[in-house]
């Protein structure tokens, strides 16, 4: 897989010494001869836009003078597979591959396959305020920079009392057919969480710590007991059928056409803020087990430029200002730990910080998950 992206990469790659050409560059004031250059490349949605381009860049580089944040967005990810195989393609060839940091699901590819620069307090002082065990999943190669969780939604008009436990929550939806629903795991992160909450019940806890940190196919058996207890909840989820997202889900809650569904804290606190979910839907989170949640992460490729300013950047991601906000304007959780907050962050991510979330499978085994939930699930 490595030798065929780096071999696409060689046939695509058209190398810019200025700065990075793909996406959409949404961010940068003129620079004057005396400012050093770093390159962000991210992808997601508006609210990862929102967050580079109109908080974090302006404030550093008024702390920074002298420092000129280049800022690279692509909409929804349709960049990164070239992304990968420029920054592959760069790497091997030890030249710099037009991006300093990288904010992308990429990431995690990126430090497993050992393009990422390794993460070191000597170069970010601030690492050491994020909980050590954020870096396992990533080979200690990529930066936790935010968190957030899977939570479970309901409507507060007709659902009293929410259920509080994992087989709670199965038990609610037999009992009410049709009112609940979750977007198929490959088409978003809510819904593969809720597949996989059902499916870790029914594995040990070692065979877990195994998924998640690294690739086991031969444990993939464990799945079964579980994808089958999923399987038998497709004739109680709203119309049988499994919505194309997270967004999706959060439409037919706003709509009142389902009752109870599991959605991104982030994403649905952004909702209930700008009106999109009303008053009547609250969150609360299970147990026994929980939902899933985890870090986004930062990487920094191997052939970077301009490393000790492009780290004076990192440091200031991990600084309580910039933490902050995430919360503000992503509600997102803080990756640093929340004793470096204020008080009120501190109260209002007591239960649900980046330091506690419940990990996921890995990349790879998340794939094959995926797949095996397509041809088993619906």
């Amino acid at each position: 897989m490595k030798a065929r992206i780096i071999a696409v990469a060689v046939a695509v790659l058209v190398f810019v010494p200025a700065a990075y050409s793909a996406g959409k560059t949404t961010h940068g004031a003129r620079k004057t001869k005396t400012q050093t250059t770093i390159v962000i490349y991210a992808s997601g949605d508006v609210n990862v836009q929102n967050l580079w381009q109109n908080n974090i860049i302006p404030h550093f580089e008024k702390e920074n003078p002298g420092i000129y944040v280049k800022f690279v967005f692509s909409p929804h990810g349709a960049d990164d597979g070239t992304t990968l195989a420029r920054i592959g393609a760069a790497v091997k060839g030890r030249h710099w591959p037009g991006i300093d940091l990288v904010d992308a699901g990429l990431v995690t590819t990126l430090a497993l396959d050992g393009l990422d620069q390794p993460v070191s307090k000597a170069t970010a002082p601030n690492i050491k305020k994020v909980n050590p065990a954020l870096l396992t999943p990533v080979k200690g190669a990529a930066i936790p920079y935010r968190g957030s969780s899977v939570v479970l939604a309901y409507n507060s008009n007709y659902v009293k009392t929410p259920p509080k436990t994992l087989a709670d929550l199965l038990a609610w939806i037999k009992a009410n057919p049709g009112k609940f629903t979750y977007n198929s795991p490959n088409t978003g992160g809510s819904g593969y969480s809720f597949a996989e909450t059902v499916v870790d019940s029914f594995i040990s806890a070692a065979d877990l710590k195994q998924m998640d940190n690294g690739y086991v196919p031969n444990l993939e058996s464990d799945w079964n007991q579980g994808l089958q207890a999923l399987h038998g909840l497709t004739k109680y989820v709203y119309q049988g059928v499994y919505p194309n997202g997270n967004a999706a889900t959060l439409q037919l809650l706003a709509q009142g056409q389902i009752w109870i569904a599991p959605v991104w804290s982030d994403q649905s606190l952004s909702a209930l803020a700008s009106g999109q979910l009303g008053p009547n839907i609250k969150l609360t989170q299970i147990s026994n087990p929980s939902f899933t949640g985890g870090a986004a992460y930062l990487g920094v490729p191997k052939t970077a430029r301009h490393k000790k300013v492009l780290y004076r950047f990192v440091n200031y991601i991990l600084s309580p200002e910039a933490q902050q906000m995430i919360v503000n304007v992503m509600s997102g959780f803080p990756a640093i730990d929340i004793k470096y907050m204020g008080s009120a962050i501190q109260q209002k991510f007591e239960d649900v910080s980046a330091n506690t979330l419940r990990p996921t499978f890995s990349t790879k085994m998340g794939n094959d998950f995926k797949a095996q939930w397509q041809q088993t699930v619906p």
